[in-house]
């Protein structure tokens, strides 16, 4: 089964005139299936997640836990999408080139860093690859048991005026998303990661999308192709 050509049939008729990537992993042992992921886009606020995996490796080798106030950043940054913790912690994790660093343990392929941390760029693939060093199986990844817990569980609380975007393709969603106009043409960035739990499996999916007149229109399209997504690698996997 030919999963990309399934997952292309299920989402190529949603998109019209936005620009759209997705990818989906379903726990069945299949490789990542992507759409669209041919080009990067601007990470906006999902790059949050990133920051946090980053923090946490660099307290796994300076071999202590997170402390109060990195706990608190952490906590704002994910659940709220507080900005001015983002900010803090890219400073602490050593802004780009420690966000790249971190990525290369983490086995991102396509994402490099930008200087303004929202618009670091990346694929739909690096954002599954990311999903699955906090998700996946426990021996593949750079990333502490403990860690992973920690990452699971803020994804898992995110405010409830932000909890939009993947989790229309399933329940039990862990997730984090991101949103920004450009200021150069007044278009929007939307874009959403998480893992969600459908027919009985769990899948990582990751929306990347650019180009919405508006932030609802580029909502309800991201959740509409994540919906289509899943359903297209759940059915092709029966």
């Amino acid at each position: 089964m030919d999963l990309d050509a399934e997952l292309a049939r299920a989402v190529a008729p949603l998109i019209g005139d936005a620009a759209l990537s997705v990818a989906v992993l379903g726990d069945g042992g299949a490789p990542i299936a992507a759409y669209g992921d041919t080009r990067t886009y601007d990470t906006a606020s999902i790059v949050k997640v990133d920051v946090l995996a980053a923090l946490l490796l660099l307290a796994q080798d300076e071999g202590r836990e997170l402390n109060g106030a990195e706990h608190g950043y952490a906590a704002a940054m994910i659940r709220r999408s507080d900005n001015a913790s983002a900010t803090r912690l890219w400073q602490v994790i050593g802004g780009a080139e420690g966000l790249d660093a971190a990525n290369a343990r983490l086995e991102l392929t396509s994402t490099a860093a930008a200087r303004a941390w929202g618009l670091t760029q990346t694929t739909a693939c690096d954002q599954v690859r990311l999903l699955r060093a906090v998700f996946g199986p426990a021996g593949d990844s750079a990333l502490s048991a403990g860690s992973r817990a920690y990452v699971q569980e803020l994804m898992g609380k995110v405010g409830a005026d932000q909890q939009w975007g993947v989790s229309a393709a399933g329940t039990g969603w862990s997730l984090k998303n991101g949103w920004m106009p450009r200021t150069t043409t007044g278009l929007w960035d939307i874009n959403s990661i998480g893992r969600v739990l459908a027919g009985g499996r769990t899948y990582l999916v990751a929306v990347l999308s650019d180009g919405h007149a508006t932030k609802e229109a580029g909502i309800a399209l991201v959740e509409s192709v994540a919906g289509a997504a899943v359903g297209a690698v759940s059915d092709a996997a029966r």
